[in-house]
Order: structure tokens, then sequence, then C-alpha cells
């Protein structure tokens, strides 16, 4: 395996792990924060399917942030690859959990934490192969425009969250920040 194919593919391996730990622990950091606001930017302030959806957006973001300076000059595609990444990560805990939902009529835990981990993996899967390609600079910016628009979605649905069932706090019956 060439050098830089092999550097990028150890990446996006320890990805995997950063945004399952990192991601875990944003779960718990908006009540460890007492509510901060701040912290309520990257981190669920309730329960729903919506504000879940940051663990994965933000972990993806911080770790972007370390690793774009180490590999950077190996890679064309790489805001096209981390926002086709985080969409389908998304994507698949979406589709995962309004289906064993629709089906089993209730939420099961194990079957949520088991989604996000292997959307996690196909996160990075489906990063990894964008990045060992070839792709012109015009579809990179698009990825980029894609993924900072996506966390400006998940900041203004935190604060003004619409009532639809994504949204609400499932034990609480809460949208949004919890008042």
């Amino acid at each position: 395996m060439e050098s830089r194919i092999k550097k990028i593919l150890i990446w996006e391996i320890i990805g995997v792990f950063w945004i399952i730990i990192v991601g875990s622990m944003l779960h718990f950091l908006y009540d460890w924060s007492n509510s901060s606001l701040i912290v309520a930017i990257f981190s669920p302030v309730n329960e729903s399917v919506w504000e879940h959806l940051k663990l994965g957006y933000w972990s993806l973001l911080f770790f972007s942030l370390i690793e774009y300076w180490f590999i950077r000059r190996e890679v064309n595609g790489y805001f096209l690859g981390k926002a086709l990444g985080i969409f389908s990560l998304e994507g698949f805990i979406l589709v995962v959990f309004y289906t064993y939902t629709a089906i089993m009529k209730r939420h099961i835990l194990w079957i949520d934490i088991g989604s996000y981990i292997v959307g996690a993996i196909i996160c990075q899967i489906i990063i990894f192969n964008i990045m060992k390609r070839k792709i012109s600079k015009s579809a990179d910016i698009l990825g980029l425009v894609l993924f900072i628009t996506l966390g400006l979605i998940l900041i203004l649905f935190t604060f003004f969250s619409l009532h639809f069932s994504i949204f609400m706090d499932n034990n609480t019956g809460i949208y949004g920040i919890p008042k």
C-alpha cells in the first residue's frame, strides 16, 4: 500500500475511535456543564433524535480540525469526504432508529448505541474512500459548504426547535432546550 494511502487509512481508523469516544462524552456534557448555552451548541440538550445527531457531527468536526493539519497535503477531497461521511453517519442513525421503532413500537438503547458505532465506521470508510481519490477543488468546496451548513442547522434547531417528533424529547415531551 502506498504510504499516502496508508497514512490516510491510519487517520481514519483513529477517527472511528475518536468519534465513538468523544461523541459518547458529548452526550453528557450539557448536564455536566450545568446547562451552559455555549455547550448547548455542540452537546445534546435533551433526549430527542435530533439532538443526538450532534454527537457524530461535533466529534467528527473536532477530530477533523486536528487531522487536517497532518494529512492536508495527502488528500484532495478532504471536505467532500467529511461532508459525505457525516451525512452517511447521520442518515444511517436515522434510518435505523425510525425503522426499528416503527417495528418494535419502542426505543431500545443498545440498538441506538450500536447504530452510532456502526455509523461511525461507515462514516470513516466513506471518508477514506473519497480522500484517497482525485477530487476537484469545486467538489471539495461544495463539501465544505455542506458540512458547515449542517453544523449551522444543528445549532439553529437546538435553539429554535420545530414541533416535529424528531425534535421532541420522548422522556419529557420538551422541544429544544429545557426551560
